[in-house]
């Protein structure tokens, strides 16, 4: 009998490894591929989307050799959105700020209202969709390119994205829809078309909410599901111990997808649940190891904000001097923040409030957060240990993270990498809910139609996590950006109206119409 156990044992042995090794052989065969077929797909469409969102229109006033030259369309109509709405609503941003605070706390949560999250829960859900690898890797470009002097105009440009933050999130919830389940519908597709509508511009409404319903799904299936699985990856593989998974992207694209997948199953309560836990936790981890190594540099932190000022307003400063060094940190945080972008305002919508200014404000926080401060922690990091004067060939991600090893030793790798398959997570889910709030606002809110989208957005998971998409991922990127153009040109329309409604609900918080609840 035990023979025949051990026969029959050593046989199915035989017949798995095999099988095993047919399966990972087919799986590369496949990968290699679907890869090469996508990226022929997509790299013409990829030309001719960036002659569009990265057209640069002065170059036909200013010598090639001029930084105004290189000034993609994008990054100008989000800058001068940035600054319109902060001039128009009197600096929002730092009138609004302390207000934000309380809203945090709970001040001002009223149980009886209508909605699905609570402010913290939103504003969390938000920011698990920005805060990530832009954060560690695009702040660490910005540096490389434009010096340190690229990090004072990064915070400026966070400062002033807070504005449009809060005319988008409050339009977020003052155009939602509400069903007889109380389950919530809201962002640009809704106030673009109700909104409008009730101005009379109905037909532009419509035509601008479902072309920016389309990039919001393009944007959530690439750049907020594909590139995050394939950088956490590449992550996790780039530590030496887990080199040997860099041949098994596939099957950690299919454990991804059904991690993912539990959590997005439950809709938008079920996604907040989730990032009010990982985004503290993912922010805290960073910005602890950050922290530690600012503390460990305190003496030189005068010197390196010295750097910081003198390096935005150097005549010689690196790439072009004054003007080059602004265009690489408006670029990099308005790439980082998506103030503008209108995609925070469909989390935004779901919140628990009657009052759509008071959301309006507390997601002026996301900005704050995500490039006042996480972005200025790391560019003081690089600029604390060197690697901001001399990258050493290094870019993006693995500058910054040569710069935490340099300062707290090798086992800052693992903390990175651990932060960053976070980041990507966190960021998956919440563009899960991005896109479904789309798809299903072209295709009808029906179990069918929500079905078929998370299919889809976990099928992109295992495809990102496993293949090389060069052309795809410059589309999802461009798609992301471009969902500004049809936002802020919406939110122009809106201007006079969110001020009012501004003025109406500070005035009833000092008349103490609006009361505190705690």
């Amino acid at each position: 009998m035990k023979n025949k156990l051990k026969l029959t044992f050593l046989s199915i042995i035989t017949l798995i490894i095999p099988a095993i090794t047919f399966a990972q052989e087919t799986v590369e065969v496949v990968e290699k591929t679907l890869s090469d077929k996508i990226n022929e797909v997509f790299t013409p469409i990829v030309e001719v989307m960036a002659q569009v969102v990265f057209w640069k229109p002065f170059k036909y006033f200013v010598d090639e050799s001029s930084p105004l030259a290189n000034i993609p369309v994008v990054v100008l109509w989000l800058v001068i959105g940035a600054v319109f709405f902060t001039i128009y609503n009197k600096f929002i941003n730092i009138k609004g700020f302390k207000h934000a605070l309380e809203l945090i706390r709970g001040d001002y949560d009223d149980p009886n209202d209508k909605g699905e999250v609570s402010h913290f829960q939103a504003l969390v859900t938000a920011l698990s969709g920005t805060v990530g690898l832009g954060n560690i890797a695009g702040v660490a470009v910005a540096v490389t390119v434009g010096g340190a002097g690229a990090t004072f105009w990064m915070i400026l440009a966070g400062l002033l994205g807070m504005s449009t933050k809060f005319v988008e999130c409050t339009l977020g919830v003052k155009y939602r829809n509400i069903d007889e389940n109380g389950t919530v519908s809201g962002g640009p597709m809704y106030y673009l078309s109700k909104g409008l509508k009730k101005q009379g511009k109905g037909t532009l409404g419509s035509v601008l909410a479902i072309f920016f319903a389309v990039l919001c799904i393009g944007g959530s299936f690439g750049g907020g599901n594909m590139f995050q699985a394939n950088q956490a990856f590449a992550q996790l593989t780039s530590l030496e111990e887990l080199s040997f998974l860099s041949e098994y992207g596939a099957w950690f694209g299919v454990i991804l997808a059904i991690l993912v997948g539990i959590v997005i199953i439950g809709g938008i309560k079920s996604i907040a649940n989730v990032t009010d836990k990982i985004v503290p936790l993912m922010v805290g981890i960073y910005v602890l190891s950050a922290l530690t190594i600012i503390i460990l540099n305190i003496g030189n932190i005068g010197e390196a904000f010295s750097e910081i000022f003198s390096g935005a307003f150097s005549p010689d400063a690196a790439k072009g001097g004054i003007i080059g060094v602004l265009i690489v940190g408006f670029q990099r945080a308005a790439f980082s923040n998506e103030a503008g972008v209108g995609s925070a305002s469909i989390a935004h919508a779901a919140t628990k409030t009657n009052e759509p200014v008071s959301e309006g404000i507390v997601a002026l926080l996301e900005p704050f957060i995500d490039t006042v401060v996480v972005c200025t922690m790391t560019a003081l990091v690089l600029i604390f240990t060197g690697y901001a004067h001399e990258p050493q060939g290094l870019v993006g991600a693995e500058l910054t993270s040569a710069a935490f090893e340099h300062a707290l030793g090798g086992w800052s790798r693992y903390i990175l990498a651990f932060a960053a398959v976070l980041f990507a997570f966190s960021t998956m889910i919440s563009w899960s809910y991005y896109g479904i709030k789309a798809w299903t606002y072209l295709f009808g809110s029906s179990k069918a139609a929500d079905y078929s989208y998370k299919a889809l957005f976990l099928g992109f998971i295992v495809v990102g996590a496993s293949s090389t998409l060069g052309a795809v991922m410059d589309f999802s990127d461009m798609m992301i950006l471009g969902m500004a153009f049809p936002n802020i040109l919406g939110l122009y329309f809106f201007a006079g109206e969110i001020k009012a409604d501004l003025n109406d609900y500070f005035a009833r918080i000092k008349s103490g119409a609006i009361k505190k609840f705690k």
